[in-house]
């Protein structure tokens, strides 16, 4: 099994067919088509399931931009360096959304396990919020007659 965090950063060669793949993928699902997986050797077939494929497509569009991609199971935990990342925040301010209790962790002797649910959760209720406070200032930019 890969390690929790296996990111995948790819190569120029890696680009070029997650291009042609994300594109051959795309046109298959918008044909409501079924994906097999075929290997010569020995001679086997996988059918994948319709998620499957949708990330595979996804994965394979990031890479294909250059992106690095991680997949992560959703029940995993999370230390505090790579969950401050995924914020895109820094570690010391991930302890303290930690330490008010504004994202749930538990502790492991010294060092802290975030859920990753739970740190998905306050990165959406986060985002949530900060489209309703831009909602609020682009209402009182109207109503004052400021901008376009």
């Amino acid at each position: 099994m890969p390690a929790l965090l296996d990111t995948i950063t790819p190569t120029e060669h890696d680009r070029q067919f997650a291009s042609e793949g994300s594109r051959v993928l795309s046109r298959f699902m918008s044909n409501h088509e079924t994906v097999r997986l075929h290997a010569t050797e020995p001679d086997t077939e996988i059918v994948l399931p319709d998620a499957v494929v949708r990330l595979l497509r996804d994965v394979m569009s990031h890479l294909a931009e250059g992106q690095s991609v991680t997949v992560v199971p959703r029940r995993a935990e999370l230390s505090t360096i790579e969950a401050a990342d995924l914020l895109g925040v820094s570690r010391p301010h991930l302890v303290k959304l930690l330490d008010s209790g504004q994202i749930a962790c538990r502790r492991v002797g010294e060092h802290r396990r975030i859920p990753l649910d739970d740190l998905l959760r306050y990165r959406e209720e986060n985002k949530a919020k900060r489209l309703d406070v831009i909602a609020e200032l682009q209402a009182q930019a109207q109503e004052l007659n400021m901008g376009y």
